[in-house]
């Protein structure tokens, strides 16, 4: 009986403590309240220690435009192809002038035709978000797989809704002209996130650990988003987290637009990785420099965020 006792109470402290921790920490969603309100936009944001289990939220579940983060969701569909022996990275995809497109990237300068990997393809994707390369990768995996995905992870207000830089096909949702290339929300991208900072490729509910493959899948899309180039908003203040030259301990993935700035990523923190999902829109601020509002308000949101939890 003693020992019965005993188990019961370490049980029961275990629970207790899970549930201490799983509450929003309300401190900290108040000081964001306060950065947020100097912004001339809209700002909805969510973060998960993932550690502690501690989270902060700020207009969580509310949709905005996903701009090129979005992308995210087309990597983690790679992964799964690729996992299900439908895919491989050394998949040859062929860039010709028709399929090149404008904006974000390089591929829209190079001389066609011209072949790649996939593995090519969804790393100029992710490092340099270049938008021929995004299309490339659709155009391979199925942008029906890729919002097929999506429905299969539980996201319920997440979707792809056509190629970049190019009209929509077919009967679109009567949202797609409000968000443009995708939708979402902070706490759903933050989820698609987590994924790949966990390496969790499972059907939702499935609690298997990684295989070495899947941990070989993970190894790559986490080398290419500690890469990504642009890092004017989580990484701008983090940066000195890195305690070398090489590779960085954030992961992350930005969209921009004239009026959105969003970034989503993983901070591989001292106390352990802290997910931050961040998305900005109607932005007063238009300018495409390094100091736009936004950019400067997601970076000083991600700093509080790693400074209380650290």
């Amino acid at each position: 009986m003693t020992r019965m006792r005993a188990l019961t109470a370490i049980f029961a402290a275990i629970i207790f403590s899970h549930m201490l921790y799983a509450q929003e920490d309300t401190t900290l969603e108040a000081q964001l309240q306060a950065i947020a309100q100097t912004h001339h936009g809209h700002v909805t944001l969510f973060a998960h220690d993932l550690k502690s289990g501690k989270t902060a939220a700020m207009n969580a579940d509310t949709p905005a435009p996903t701009a090129s983060v979005i992308k995210l969701t087309v990597l983690f569909e790679a992964l799964k192809q690729i996992q299900e022996g439908k895919a491989h990275f050394d998949d040859r995809l062929t860039l010709t002038k028709e399929n090149q497109v404008e904006g974000s990237g390089v591929f829209m300068f190079f001389d066609t035709p011209q072949t790649f990997t996939l593995k090519d393809v969804l790393t100029m994707m992710v490092i340099v978000s270049d938008n021929t390369a995004t299309n490339l990768a659709i155009d391979h995996l199925g942008l029906k797989n890729i919002d097929d995905r999506i429905q299969w992870l539980g996201l319920k207000n997440t979707w792809l809704y056509k190629k970049v830089s190019l009209p929509p096909v077919g009967p679109m949702p009567a949202d797609q002209k409000q968000f443009g290339l995708g939708k979402t929300t902070a706490r759903e991208m933050a989820e698609v996130m987590e994924r790949f900072a966990t390496c969790n490729l499972n059907a939702p509910g499935n609690v298997a650990k990684p295989t070495a493959d899947d941990e070989k899948l993970c190894d790559a899309a986490m080398h290419m988003l500690k890469n990504q180039f642009y890092r004017n908003s989580i990484p701008r203040y983090l940066e000195t987290l890195d305690s070398t030259e090489g590779e960085s301990k954030i992961a992350n993935k930005t969209g921009a637009l004239d009026k959105v700035r969003n970034d989503v990523g993983v901070v591989f923190a001292k106390n352990g990785p802290v997910i931050i999902s961040m998305f900005t829109y109607e932005n007063e601020d238009e300018s495409w420099t390094p100091d736009n509002q936004a950019e400067v308000l997601m970076a000083k949101l991600a700093h509080t965020i790693v400074d209380r939890w650290e």
